[in-house]
């Protein structure tokens, strides 16, 4: 997929009461887009236009939302300190997933990359607002958990346009949630969702990492789906 990115002073398009139409090459570069996002690791040095992340955050926020609450909470870290704290929470949560394997697992585990916390130029933590007034709790009284579910669809609509500009995102998932909550200083009642990494990748691949490393092959369709 070629990189094709609009210039930031473009002006926005003006709403209009007609839905638009989307054509068969809009929907083939629509499943084209979504088979060659993948999770990265591997990222070059330079630097990212934060107006640019900026812009796709604005997009990934209208995102579904449970209630319409739009709980998602995006906390840039920047700082060498603050990061120092995320690489540190990250090297002890993945010394003790790599003790939990043995033998061939064990010596497949060590060998992955599995952050690009050394050289990723932004990195962002998520967290769900558990506690905010938004929505007036409905479609969360039943089943709060959706709010965090909310801000997963925001992460992913955030992937999608990111890869559209040509950049790179990877979700770090082996951290302990309350240790970076406490690092960040994050407020009371928000969640930690998810760590975001992003940046220019050094390469494109349409196979994800852990499928190509031998980690773990794609299923099929039937694995998924069930019929009552």
């Amino acid at each position: 997929m070629q990189d094709r990115k609009l210039p930031m002073s473009e002006p926005r398009p003006s709403h209009s009461e007609e839905p638009p139409e989307f054509d068969t090459a809009f929907r083939r570069e629509l499943r084209d887009l979504m088979r060659w996002r993948r999770d990265v690791r591997h990222f070059r040095s330079d630097s990212v236009d934060r107006a640019l992340v900026m812009a796709c955050l604005e997009e990934a926020c209208k995102g579904p939302s449970v209630g319409n609450s739009q709980p998602w909470r995006f906390v840039f870290v920047d700082t060498p300190d603050a990061r120092a704290k995320v690489k540190a929470n990250f090297e002890s949560a993945n010394a003790d997933a790599l003790a939990s394997y043995h033998g061939e697992k064990a010596e497949r585990y060590a060998r992955l990359k599995l952050s690009g916390l050394d050289i990723a130029p932004v990195q962002i933590a998520v967290f769900a607002e558990l506690d905010g007034a938004e929505g007036d709790g409905l479609g969360a009284r039943t089943m709060p958990e959706t709010k965090a579910y909310s801000v997963v669809a925001a992460i992913q609509c955030l992937w999608l346009l990111l890869r559209a500009e040509g950049l790179g995102l990877g979700w770090v998932s082996i951290l302990e949630p309350e240790r970076l909550s406490a690092d960040l200083a994050a407020e009371p009642g928000w969640r930690f969702v998810g760590y975001l990494c992003i940046g220019w990748p050094t390469e494109a691949q349409e196979r994800p990492e852990l499928e190509r490393e031998g980690w773990q092959a794609r299923l099929p369709l039937e694995h998924f789906v069930k019929e009552v």
